[in-house]
């Protein structure tokens, strides 16, 4: 899908779901972006408030692109900040952040994802928002929370820092083996970010209802903890290192490259061994239970589907299998996901044209929320840094030429 391209047009009409809620973002990288790029989305209306040094620290990630000023802009930013204005201005100088607070009282929703206790510090926190814009919802993320006590509550955390802490690493680390770092990309990120969207949209709710904001503190550890859920579970009933109990949840050859096979009722079982050409193995002994077929899985079951599966490709064993109503998927390579037909058809990649002469567009993944009574885009392109600057504030705060110029110049705002 292009940038500027809108899809659902039958729903045009009926504008977005969030059209009028305004987001004034203090955010970097990718736990809070991710979720107020949601926002955008639905059609909130979201300014990012950028530091004039650099700017959002993800600007700063590798690989990049660079701007025509020379300027280098990296992934994490750019697959991050669709759909937003940017404005720069420096919240370490008092008057900066009097700026905020003054533009906080005409936004629906403040946010930020520093390190705890770090806008307070700043006098840009809950309370300091609170007592000049009470309607407003305060909404922070970080790794270890704001609102509770906790050992870890002065410690930076990134995604994987997270990842790592709520044991999901340990029990899919291979016997012998080091843990596997990040192995789906920013889940701690986009986790966080999915919580805090729930909990601004509930917070939003309930100010219909109330009159009165009110602060969301999601901690990155706690969505983790979440989204994990199954370290906890399965050690509260009793399975351990890494065991999933019994059910066939494993990776096999076809001939061209691997596919998974998720198996855990009987019926499921009957279909996979059917479909293989092994229907003896419903009367077998050794597969009476669930525990034999993962007692058997190495010695007789693999053999058995991958012997089948030489003679198919992924795609093609899939589809047997899905019609026989197993569940099978390939595992697909960054190429082959970025031209599945699924993918094209849900538009589910962004291109953004790049700047620096290079014709292969930057891809970011679209919306997946789809809704059929709503517009879905148009995109528009990340900003460049302090690109809205001096619109915004003459907008929310109606700061003349003369009064702009002289903070530009005093380096409160860039």
């Amino acid at each position: 899908m292009r940038l500027g391209e809108i899809r659902n047009e039958a729903a045009l009409g009926n504008g977005r779901p969030l059209d009028g809620v305004r987001v004034l973002a203090l955010e970097q990288m990718q736990a809070l972006p991710y979720a107020t790029q949601l926002l955008a989305r639905l059609g909130a209306e979201v300014v990012k408030v950028e530091p004039p040094n650099g700017g959002d620290s993800g600007r700063g990630s590798k690989p990049a692109w660079t701007e025509p000023d020379g300027r280098q802009t990296g992934a994490t930013f750019l697959r991050n900040n669709l759909g937003k204005r940017s404005v720069c201005i420096n919240l370490r100088d008092p008057r900066g952040r009097d700026l905020v607070l003054e533009m906080a009282k005409q936004f629906d929703v403040v946010a930020e994802n520093s390190k705890a206790g770090s806008m307070a510090r700043l006098g840009l926190g809950y309370e300091d928002v609170a007592a000049v814009a009470p309607r407003a919802i305060y909404v922070s993320v970080s790794g270890f929370g704001n609102l509770h006590e906790t050992p870890y509550g002065s410690q930076p955390a990134f995604a994987p820092v997270v990842e790592a802490m709520s044991g999901i690493y340990e029990m899919k680390r291979a016997e012998g083996g080091r843990p596997s770092v990040a192995p789906v990309g920013a889940l701690g990120d986009i986790g966080a970010a999915l919580f805090a969207t729930i909990g601004i949209l509930a917070a939003l709710r309930h100010r219909d209802v109330t009159g009165t904001g009110q602060y969301v503190d999601i901690a990155m550890f706690d969505a983790m903890v979440a989204m994990t859920d199954i370290v906890t579970n399965f050690w509260s009933m009793g399975l351990r290192n890494g065991d999933l109990g019994p059910l066939i949840i494993d990776p096999f050859r076809a001939s061209d490259g691997w596919f998974i096979i998720q198996v855990g009722r009987e019926t499921h079982f009957e279909q996979l061994v059917e479909t293989i050409g092994r229907p003896d193995f419903v009367t077998d002994p050794r597969f009476a239970t669930r525990e034999g077929w993962v007692e058997h899985l190495e010695d007789v079951l693999r053999p058995a589907i991958e012997s089948w599966a030489a003679t198919h490709t992924r795609t093609e064993a899939c589809a047997a299998l899905g019609a026989a109503g197993v569940a099978a998927g390939p595992c697909y390579t960054d190429e082959e996901v970025v031209n599945d037909p699924h993918v094209a058809e849900r538009g589910m990649l962004v291109e953004i044209p790049r700047p620096d002469g290079i014709v292969q567009p930057v891809l970011t993944p679209g919306n997946p929320v789809k809704l059929s009574g709503a517009p879905e885009g148009p995109e528009t392109a990340p900003p460049r840094l302090g690109e809205h600057t001096d619109a915004v504030l003459g907008e929310v705060l109606g700061l003349d030429a003369a009064t702009l110029a002289a903070l530009r110049a005093d380096g409160v705002i860039a």
